[in-house]
């Protein structure tokens, strides 16, 4: 399989066992397409436009998916992390053409996380898994070279 069947699955770890399931939505969903996954553990999700930029720069790979969650606390830190980390996720796949499928959840409190995260419920993890491979397949339409 060459690189270009791989995805970088990054990974914010501060919620170790959300984290763990979104990984496991998105790799179940990615492992049955035909990719390969690669998995890249970051500590937060302010961490994550950083590690994506850089892998998507490699070349390594057909796409990237991001996973972490943010929960709501009592100041207004939340809004300022989602924001920031939403805008260059964005930037990057609108202005790098980098296939993207985002699993960063943005929670009120941990049960609606845990409801989201998990692969038996909503699954967050493998939507942001189908997301990168429709983005692949549509970046690959309009960027043919025929």
């Amino acid at each position: 399989m060459s690189d270009h069947q791989k995805i970088l699955v990054i990974e914010a770890r501060f919620y170790d066992d959300i984290a763990d399931k979104l990984a496991e939505g998105a790799c179940a969903v990615l492992v049955e397409a035909g990719y390969s996954v690669e998995r890249v553990p970051v500590p937060g999700v302010f961490e994550i436009p950083a590690a994506a930029a850089l892998g998507w720069n490699s070349g390594q790979y057909a796409g990237v998916v991001t996973l972490g969650c943010v929960i709501r606390g009592e100041t207004d830190h939340y809004d300022h992390i989602c924001r920031e980390m939403s805008r260059r996720l964005m930037d990057l796949s609108v202005d790098d053409q980098m296939p993207h499928g985002f699993g960063v959840l943005t929670c009120e409190n941990r049960s609606q996380a845990e409801k989201r995260a998990d692969p038996a419920a909503t699954n967050v993890g493998g939507r942001a898994g189908e997301a990168v491979i429709a983005m692949i397949a549509i970046k690959s339409k309009f960027l043919k070279t025929d």
